[in-house]
């Protein structure tokens, strides 16, 4: 059985850091998808960053780009999602997810497995 569970969540101001955490288990595939996906009060689910396991290949969502980067500890077999020069427009609930096979990375409808999600709130 496939769990993430994230973490590293929080309040910050306008401009400031944080990273967020996702260990993975119970996963068997030797290549898949992994991503960080945000939702906000009102707004649909969507996809802010991904990567391929297997190539370490990354995706970003436009709106994050230059900011965010998404990392994988394979010996810890942790996702991460490092976010700076943080908006308050990235306020949203922030979730991890994991497919196998071929997606389109930043398609949250694509992914099969999810975490519990953590809060993350910008403040102006």
């Amino acid at each position: 059985q496939v769990q993430l569970v994230e973490s590293g969540g929080g309040s910050v101001q306008a401009g400031g850091s944080l990273r967020l955490s996702c260990a993975a288990s119970g996963y068997t595939g030797s290549s898949y998808y992994m991503g960080w996906f945000r939702q906000a009060p009102g707004k649909e689910r969507e996809g802010v960053a991904a990567i391929y396991t297997r190539r370490g290949s990354t995706y970003y969502a436009d709106s994050v780009k230059g900011r965010f980067t998404i990392s994988q500890d394979n010996a810890k077999n942790t996702l991460y999602l490092q976010m700076n020069s943080l908006k308050p427009e990235d306020t949203a609930m922030y979730y991890c997810a994991a497919a196998g096979g071929w997606v389109s990375p930043l398609n949250p409808k694509e992914y099969t497995y999810w975490g519990q999600g953590t809060q993350v709130t910008v403040s102006s």
